[in-house]
């Protein structure tokens, strides 16, 4: 890899790191106006046409087919897009953005589990143990060391919640194995599209049954520049650049950067004004430290593998 082009990986890696540390604030911010049905599904109805308009563009017409993979496309989609961001805008109604931030870093864990309950791949004994400690420091910092209290203000329903939105995120990135020979870009334009069309539904069907109400002008007003950055940035911008930076440095340098998003929500939470506990920082420390060591572990194992193949 040259050194060029690692730091046009890392530089790219890095715009997603910090647009989406950010968004956890921001879109707390906005789910206190709208609802998660129609924040989510005005964000893809524009989102969605974009990725589809980028892939004609990049890689020609011909990539815009499904090749009678549309059903699989359109789960896989509902469960990555609609259960993802659903979920997890529902949650931040009821939980603080740092949760948010910490709870969605338990995806790669969570995908090494995925794994093992799947396809039967266990997990080396280190990897679990640092699955364990992650486990553990998201507690530490969703509980602040004091289950009862935590339990009696509510929050943890929303935990909950973004764990469920983080678990369909697993199962989307897992599902990419159906879909060979298609680009990151392809996956993701084409499984978004029809996901947008079943948030729109699920948003209409929610106004219909009387659970939300279609936002107001002045309502969208308030919040417009957050729902901006939302839509531009966190569900488009970011994905294009982490992408893009995985092609340039590879998944493990990409997986271990994106450890780094709790730190910039903790980072813009302490500039609102928001003093954490010495237990929540504990937590999250060893929630990316335990992260990271695994990260260094399997690049370890991996660079092991051909030597003892030989």
């Amino acid at each position: 890899m040259t050194p060029d082009r690692a730091l046009r990986g890392a530089a790219l890696l890095g715009v997603s790191v910090l647009v989406w540390g950010a968004t956890f604030p921001i879109a707390k911010d906005a789910v206190t106006l709208v609802d998660p049905y129609w924040l989510t599904a005005m964000r893809y109805a524009v989102v969605a046409p974009c990725f589809a308009a980028i892939l004609w563009a990049v890689e020609g017409r011909g990539a815009l087919a499904y090749d009678g993979r549309l059903a699989l496309a359109a789960t896989l989609g509902c469960f990555g897009f609609a259960g993802f961001n659903l979920f997890t805008f529902a949650g931040m109604q009821y939980t603080a953005p740092e949760h948010a931030a910490i709870i969605t870093a338990l995806q790669a864990p969570l995908t090494a589990l995925a794994h093992w309950a799947w396809r039967g791949a266990r997990p080396a004994r280190f990897t679990l143990g640092c699955v364990a400690l992650a486990f553990t420091g998201v507690l530490l910092v969703v509980t602040k060391g004091d289950l009862p209290a935590a339990l009696a203000a509510g929050s943890l329903r929303g935990d909950a919640l973004v764990f469920l939105g983080s678990a369909s995120w697993v199962v989307y990135v897992l599902g990419v194995v159906k879909f060979a020979g298609w680009s990151p870009l392809r996956y993701t334009a084409l499984t978004c599209l029809p996901a947008s069309l079943g948030i729109a539904i699920v948003a209409l069907a929610a106004t219909g049954l009387g659970i939300v109400g279609v936002p107001r002008g002045e309502t969208l007003a308030a919040v417009g520049w957050q729902i901006t950055y939302l839509t531009v940035f966190s569900a488009l911008v970011g994905v294009l650049t982490w992408n893009a930076g995985i092609r340039a440095l590879g998944p493990l340098n990409a997986v271990l950067l994106g450890n780094l998003i709790p730190v910039v929500t903790f980072a813009i939470r302490l500039a609102q004004g928001h003093r954490f506990a010495a237990i929540e920082v504990a937590g999250a420390a060893l929630v990316i430290g335990a992260l990271a060591v695994n990260n260094f572990y399997v690049r370890r194992a991996l660079r092991a593998a051909p030597a003892a193949e030989t």
